[in-house]
């Protein structure tokens, strides 16, 4: 049973410049004095929240994607964070796991923040991510998928770690911090919440309030309102002996889920 290092990048984002935010963020991971397997980047890493899609979105195997799979390489780890993605006639806040070797899965938002309008201008998708590293089982969601627990459950165990990159306004942060917690209790497995910080272009506060939470709601990292790179260390030994003792997924109610 091995162990899983992750880091977390809580930062600040230029608000619709791709260039800045991809030179930024390619400096942090450049500066990561860890052995890591996995670094994960916010929600629209590239530009902030923004719904000015035709300007911002990109196809894939376009630029961002490309330095994704440079980053990957360079840094020998899973790269993962999510960017507006431009397909035919529609766009995605799509969510790439980005591996060394090039090869990628993606996962696209499936709840969009009415409040926002991101419906208006998204697409939702329709299918749940479950990745392997090291022989974890891993489900990244992104931000809004948060408040909606039946997306989430962990059918079976499917997953060890749920992951949720977001921009989360600091209005809003208890209810970030609290589901967070449930997360990991309901579902038996490890949660890591990552945040931005900093104000965007719509004059949005965000405090990032990221966190590493353990399978019994504990909080093994958090912090809030700065800037800051971290590896946390999550291991599988613990949750293993956890489940085998409090096997509470037994008695799970089944059910499926419409996606259409």
């Amino acid at each position: 049973m091995q162990d899983l290092s992750v880091t977390l990048i809580q930062t600040n984002l230029y608000w619709e410049n791709t260039t800045a935010n991809l030179a930024m963020l390619e400096e942090k991971i450049a500066l990561i004095d860890t052995p890591t397997d996995l670094i994960i980047l916010p929600e629209m890493f590239n530009s902030g929240f923004t719904m000015n899609v035709k300007e911002v979105g990109q196809p894939m195997n376009f630029f961002v994607q490309k330095w994704m799979k440079q980053q990957a390489a360079q840094s020998n780890a899973v790269v993962t964070g999510s960017f507006i993605v431009k397909d035919g006639n529609q766009f995605f806040n799509r969510l790439l796991w980005m591996r060394p070797d090039g090869s990628f899965e993606q996962y696209d938002k499936r709840h969009l923040f009415r409040m926002g309008g991101e419906h208006h201008y998204f697409t939702g998708g329709t299918k749940k991510l479950i990745v392997e590293l090291k022989g974890w089982k891993i489900c990244p969601l992104i931000c809004y998928d948060l408040r909606f627990p039946v997306w989430s459950r962990n059918v079976n165990q499917a997953y060890d770690l749920l992951i949720y990159v977001a921009n989360w306004p600091a209005v809003r942060s208890k209810v970030w911090d609290t589901l967070l917690q449930a997360r990991a209790i309901e579902n038996q497995a490890y949660v890591v919440g990552l945040n931005r910080v900093g104000k965007d272009g719509m004059e949005l506060i965000y405090s990032g309030n990221s966190a590493v939470i353990d399978f019994k709601g504990n909080q093994l990292f958090y912090e809030e309102n700065i800037e800051i790179v971290t590896t946390q260390v999550l291991h599988k030994k613990s949750l293993a002996e956890f489940r085998e003792q409090f096997p509470a997924y037994l008695d799970a109610d089944s059910f499926d889920i419409k996606t259409n």
